[in-house]
């Protein structure tokens, strides 16, 4: 902000434009809107079947025909885009994470499904392997349990171009390997891919915030009590996110993401303000069971409380956020729109 003098009590009284609801529109700093929101999906293998998620109360996993109908509402209200997340059946799951690349697996099912029957619906895919593996871990592991960087970033490359085959217009590597974005993207590009996006989940913290999500996809039982922090950054690092985004921009990403995300808003303003770049958050699942805590408890506002959490996002620099809300906060905005 500028140094330069601007006026005194009670020539300048600030407040003034606060008075009227009209005026608090008209100088509004940021806005939210419909193309702000990237809905997460939870799709299980089955017909006919939902089930809620209990420590995330009215988000469910639903099998690919209800998630059609889903997808259907969804781009009626505006939503530009879903976010795919498969819970992988047990049976599935290995070691090496070969389910993650199978063309005829859950994913690319219903990849292959939504892009015909909501094709103007843009849909992004989750790339890591803890849904499909038996530690939860989101690589492949050596005899002690540690991740293993290259071999981890092979299986990724092809899961992220089964994906892209599959019909997805972006791929966000969520998995923090080393070198994964100049492979996808190097991949990609051998195989004309040339207009998927990426979106990458450049600064990933190893946060407590994540265990509503592990429950969702099954992985949390798998993880057995164990922890991501050595490949997941550590929460007291803010420069450290600075390098991350810049070699993942470095390597071909076109949008990055910081993740998670109201805790983080001081690491997504910095990434917004050094590189200027497509920059989104991820409300996270903690973030949600929180609020919906505190919403159901009747300690705070429902609408009011949502609202302003993703206004602060905007303020802070974000393009658009990932949240569990969207579907309600689309049609509280077309409900707002249509009431003036």
């Amino acid at each position: 902000m500028s140094n330069v003098f601007l006026g005194a009590f009670p020539g300048r009284r600030l407040r003034r434009l606060r008075r009227h609801d009209f005026s608090r529109r008209l100088v509004a700093e940021n806005q939210l809107t419909v193309n702000d929101l990237i809905y997460p999906v939870f799709v299980m293998e089955g017909k006919n079947q939902r089930q809620e998620v209990p420590s995330m109360p009215g988000v469910y996993r639903m099998t690919l025909d209800l998630l059609v109908k889903e997808a259907e509402e969804l781009a009626k209200l505006g939503i530009p885009v879903l976010s795919l997340f498969p819970v992988i059946d047990t049976d599935k799951k290995s070691l090496n994470a070969e389910e993650a690349y199978n063309p005829e697996g859950l994913a690319p099912r219903v990849i292959r499904t939504l892009k015909d029957a909501v094709p103007e619906l843009g849909l992004l895919t989750d790339v890591a392997l803890d849904p499909y593996t038996t530690h939860g871990q989101d690589g492949i592991i050596d005899e002690y349990g540690y991740v293993i960087n290259d071999i981890t970033k092979s299986v990724l490359v092809r899961q992220a171009l089964c994906h892209a085959q599959a019909g997805a217009e972006i791929i966000a590597p969520s998995d923090m390997m080393d070198g994964r974005i100049s492979a996808i993207r190097a991949e990609l590009e051998a195989q004309h891919l040339v207009n998927t996006q990426i979106i990458a989940y450049s600064a990933k913290y190893a946060s407590c915030y994540y265990g509503p999500f592990r429950d969702a996809v099954g992985s949390a039982s798998n993880l057995k009590g164990g922890n991501k922090k050595t490949y997941q950054m550590d929460p007291a690092n803010g420069d450290e996110a600075l390098q991350e985004v810049a070699q993942d921009l470095q390597e071909g990403a076109d949008m990055v993401m910081v993740k998670p995300g109201m805790p983080y808003l001081d690491v997504l303003h910095r990434v917004k303000e050094t590189f200027g770049v497509p920059t989104f958050a991820y409300q996270v699942s903690g973030e949600y069971a929180m609020h919906m805590a505190a919403i159901r408890n009747g300690w705070l506002q429902e609408q009011p409380l949502v609202m302003e959490s993703l206004l602060c996002f905007k303020r802070a620099g974000a393009d658009g956020v990932l949240t569990y809300f969207a579907k309600h906060v689309a049609q509280w905005l077309r409900d707002e729109q249509l009431s003036r």
